[in-house]
C-alpha cells in the first residue's frame, strides 16, 4: 500500500480531472491525503481520500483577487502561490513528515505542492491541466499588448516573492522555472497527444493520459428531436450577463433545445422571461450535458474542451484571454469547431448553424474523441503514479 499526497488550487478546471484519479488509487487500496478548499471537500471525501483545508492560509481577498485577474495578471498570481506556500510551509511540512508520503502528485499551477517536494526531498509528479508549456509552446501563447504590459510591470513583484521563497529555504532559480514544464519532471496531461501541440517536444516522461472523466448518467428531459445547445463561459469568468442575453436573442423560440450554464454569482431573474426551448442555471452537471449536447458554445477552458472532445461534440469558440486563445486555436486548427467572430446575436447564430449544419465539424471532434478514450485517463494516470513510486522504492 502506497502513501500519495495531493494538491491543487481552489478551481474546478484544476481538481475536477484529479478526483476519478484519486478514486481510482484509494480503490486500488492505496492511501490518499488531498490538500485543497472547502468547496471541494465533498467531492475529495466521496472518492475516500483523506481531505485537508487550506482555506485560511489562503491571502486575504485572494479568491476576489483570483477571480478577477485570472488569466489576465499573472504578476498577482505568483504572489498569491508564493504568500500561499510561505503561510502553509510550517503545517504542511510538519504533516508531510509525519505522513511519510511515497509521492506528491501537484498541480502545475500548485506551486507550494511542488516546493514542499523539492525542499522535503520526496518523489513528484506534475499534473497539469492546461496543455504541457515548455520554450516551444510558449511561442503559440500570442498575448495582447495589455497582457505584455502587465506581465513586465509585474515583473518586480514577482522578483521579490522568489526572493522571499529563497528565504523560506526554497530553491527557485526563477518564476519560469515554477510555471514551465521540463522534460526531466514526471509529468501527467489530461488531454491526447493528438491535442496537444507540438507534442514531439516534450520526453517521455510525460503522460498524456486524456481527460479524466468520472461517470454520470445523461441529462434527462431534453427533447432529442431538436439539436442541443450547450452555453457556458466556465467557473471563474462567468459574469458576463451581456453575452448571456445576446445567446438569449440568438437562440429564443428557435428549433433549439439551449441548455445554459451562467455560475452562481449571475441572477437568472435579471433575463426576465426566459423562452421556452432554454433551461438556465447557475450550474449544470457537465458531463451529463455533453451525452445529449450536439454542439457546445464556450470560453476555451482547457477542461471543459476537453470534456467536450472526450464526447464528440464541436464548438463554437469564445476565448476570454491568451491560455484559451491557445486553446481554441488547436481546435480550430484541427477542425473540431469554429472561433465566434463578432458578439452580435446574429453572429452568435451563424457560428451555430454552420457546425450543426456541416459535418466535418462533428466529425473531427469525433476523431478526436477516439483518441482521447485510447489515452487511459484516471486508470492510466494511477498507473503512472504507481509506477513511479515502485521504480523509486
Amino acid at each position: 500500500m502506497s502513501k500519495i499526497v495531493f494538491f491543487s488550487i481552489p478551481a474546478h478546471g484544476h481538481t475536477n480531472p484529479t478526483i476519478p484519479i484519486v478514486a481510482e488509487l484509494v480503490n486500488r487500496g492505496h492511501q490518499v491525503w488531498y490538500y485543497s478548499f472547502q468547496e471541494f471537500q465533498g467531492k475529495i471525501v466521496d472518492t475516500g481520500a483523506v481531505f485537508i483545508a487550506c482555506d485560511e492560509f489562503l491571502p486575504k481577498a485572494s479568491q476576489k483577487e483570483l477571480d478577477r485577474k485570472v488569466g489576465k495578471d499573472f504578476a498577482a498570481l505568483i504572489e498569491m502561490a508564493a504568500d500561499t506556500t510561505m503561510a502553509l510551509d510550517e503545517k504542511v511540512c510538519r504533516e508531510l513528515q509525519e505522513i511519510q508520503p511515497d509521492c506528491i502528485v501537484s498541480d502545475s499551477i500548485c506551486f507550494w505542492g511542488k516546493l514542499f517536494a523539492k525542499k522535503l526531498g520526496i518523489s513528484y509528479i506534475c499534473s497539469t491541466t492546461t496543455f504541457a508549456f515548455n520554450q516551444h509552446t510558449a511561442k503559440l501563447m500570442k498575448r495582447s499588448f495589455s497582457e505584455i504590459w502587465r506581465m513586465i510591470r509585474g515583473m518586480p513583484r514577482i522578483n521579490i516573492k522568489i526572493q522571499e521563497l529563497k528565504r523560506h529555504g526554497y530553491e527557485v532559480e526563477s518564476f519560469v522555472s515554477l510555471i514551465q514544464n521540463d522534460n526531466e519532471t514526471d509529468t501527467i496531461v489530461y488531454t491526447a497527444k493528438e491535442f496537444q501541440p507540438m507534442a514531439d517536444t516534450f520526453s517521455n516522461r510525460y503522460a498524456f493520459v486524456g481527460p479524466s472523466i468520472r461517470q454520470s448518467l445523461p441529462v434527462q428531459n431534453v427533447k432529442k428531436d431538436r439539436k442541443v445547445v450547450y452555453i457556458s463561459l466556465g467557473t471563474v469568468l462567468n459574469q458576463n450577463q451581456d453575452f448571456y442575453h445576446t445567446c438569449i436573442k440568438a437562440f429564443a423560440n428557435t428549433d433549439y433545445e439551449v441548455v445554459m450554464s451562467v455560475g452562481g454569482k449571475t441572477e437568472i431573474s435579471s433575463f426576465g422571461s426566459i423562452p421556452g426551448n432554454f433551461t438556465i442555471k447557475a450550474s449544470v452537471d457537465q458531463i451529463a450535458v455533453f451525452q445529449t449536447a450536439d454542439i457546445f458554445i464556450t470560453h476555451c477552458g482547457m477542461n471543459s474542451v476537453n470534456e467536450s472532445l472526450y464526447f464528440g461534440v464541436p464548438m463554437v469558440l469564445f476565448p476570454q484571454h491568451s491560455e484559451q486563445r491557445t486553446v481554441a486555436n488547436r481546435v480550430v486548427e484541427l477542425g473540431a469547431g469554429i472561433m465566434l467572430k463578432g458578439k452580435k446575436a446574429k453572429d452568435l447564430a451563424a457560428a451555430a448553424a454552420e457546425v450543426l449544419a456541416n459535418p466535418i465539424y462533428k466529425e473531427n471532434a469525433q476523431k478526436l474523441s477516439e483518441t482521447f478514450h485510447r489515452a487511459g485517463g484516471a486508470v492510466k494516470a494511477a498507473d503512472v503514479i504507481l509506477a513511479k513510486i515502485e521504480k523509486e522504492s
